[in-house]
């Protein structure tokens, strides 16, 4: 391992152990912890959308879909007695089954195909779910037992960054990304590049899976509603805004975006009725600035100490 790769997790590991001290000392209102656990659950799905968006180039507009599965699988298992932590593994698995039908599909799609094609999946799901009645219909689940908390949320968040740093700097990931930048050179190599695309959308939905599932957990009550089109786009932006292929971009705009209502409440107490038209001119300004996000394709990194930058 890379010096700076050990700091990083030094210092990830630190900060997991005083957050979850600070939380369960009571320093902060039962407000801002939901929206630090909230910031910790968007941001493993805007990670996993970012890793086929970003990294495979493959653009999709059913990621609540993922989570919906995720979700909707974990509370079920919960509600019959199931533990936690193995409830979120088979309910990270049961989206990957379902990544792996998008992934099939785009060996064979791309662009606005693909997207409509996911989204279709996306849809197919939402409305499966209101209709079986084991999933409460329309009405949702209700009386989830909150399992989701600070230090299970962020392990889980440092977990995914390992995971997604160790796919993208192995030769799969490097096979991945060379898929993104030009397809049928790869092929010419002789490359399955179905294959790859296939494990990009199956790991992708995992970790979608997971944070469906700690949603689910820290909610305590899902309907079909929270996981349409718009939770879908909400991601995307969470992504586009924090830039394509950075993990770093993702972290930033997913604590934005999430933090805004919050911060937005504190400094304009009297305008929460113009929230909305804020933050869209926020990102309009911010997407005219910056087009490629605000971090571009570039990551944050520590540099070593009495080293050289490629030690």
């Amino acid at each position: 391992m890379k010096r700076q790769n050990i700091y990083s997790f030094l210092i990830s590991i630190l900060s997991l152990v005083f957050g979850n001290f600070i939380i369960g000392s009571g320093f902060i209102s039962n407000s801002y912890k939901t929206v630090i656990l909230q910031i910790g659950i968007y941001l493993i799905a805007s990670l996993s959308l970012n890793f086929t968006l970003g990294y495979l180039g493959e653009f999709t507009l059913g990621h609540a879909g993922f989570l919906a599965v995720g979700a909707y699988t974990s509370a079920l298992l919960v509600k019959n007695g199931m533990n936690f932590l193995i409830a979120i593994t088979i309910s990270a698995i049961t989206s990957c089954l379902v990544g792996y039908i998008v992934g099939v599909l785009s060996s064979r799609l791309r662009g606005d195909y693909l997207a409509i094609a996911s989204l279709g999946i996306s849809e197919i799901i939402r409305i499966f779910i209101v209709n079986i009645e084991i999933f409460g219909g329309p009405k949702g689940l209700k009386s989830i037992p909150k399992y989701s908390n600070f230090l299970l949320i962020y392990s889980l968040v440092i977990l995914s960054f390992v995971v997604f740093k160790l796919i993208i700097k192995s030769k799969h990931g490097r096979t991945i990304i060379a898929i993104r930048e030009d397809e049928i050179a790869v092929k010419s190599l002789g490359i399955s590049t179905k294959k790859y695309k296939i494990l990009a959308f199956c790991v992708s939905a995992f970790f979608a899976g997971i944070s469906g599932a700690l949603w689910a957990g820290n909610q305590g009550i899902l309907t079909p509603g929270e996981f349409g089109f718009m939770k879908s786009v909400e991601i995307l932006v969470m992504v586009i805004l924090g830039g394509i292929g950075s993990m770093t971009g993702s972290v930033i705009s997913t604590g934005l975006l999430v933090a805004f209502p919050v911060i937005f409440q504190i400094f304009i107490p009297n305008m929460n009725k113009y929230r909305m038209v804020i933050y869209a001119l926020i990102l309009i300004l911010v997407m005219i600035l910056r087009p490629s996000g605000i971090m571009g394709k570039k990551e944050f990194k520590l540099k070593n100490p009495g080293g050289n930058e490629n030690e």
